[in-house]
């Protein structure tokens, strides 16, 4: 499995997962370590994730979930697993993030659960 992806975790990601229960914690390290590269926020990151919220995509409220699909998108990811089922997992909010994606010029992303993604071993 590990050959199949180039894992990428947020600083952001880092320090929900440091409060998280230890079931998340363990299977985030097991999903990640050591190879996941650490993104780090920078300007442009910030005023996308700005974009979101001008936009109605994310509310004030939410904004570090803005800032994780910024992270993404500025970084190419293809692939954005994510929990977080009210704000960013709903087919209407991944189309709008990836129209404003689009018009600042960074590619489309998908965005799953992590249900979606797992592998069991099993072809």
């Amino acid at each position: 499995m590990k050959d199949t992806y180039r894992p990428v975790v947020s600083e952001a990601v880092a320090a929900e997962i440091a409060d998280a229960r230890e079931p998340v914690q363990y299977q985030h390290a097991e999903v990640l370590a050591p190879e996941a590269e650490v993104l780090a926020v920078d300007e442009a990151v910030l005023q996308l994730a700005s974009a979101y919220q001008a936009r109605d995509i994310v509310s004030p409220k939410h904004a570090d979930d803005a800032v994780h699909i910024a992270l993404a998108a500025g970084a190419e990811v293809d692939l954005l697993v994510r929990g977080n089922f009210r704000h960013i997992v709903r087919y209407e909010k991944i189309r709008l993030f990836n129209a404003m994606n689009l018009e600042r010029g960074y590619k489309p992303l998908q965005i799953y659960s992590p249900r979606e993604v797992a592998h069991d071993g099993e072809d």
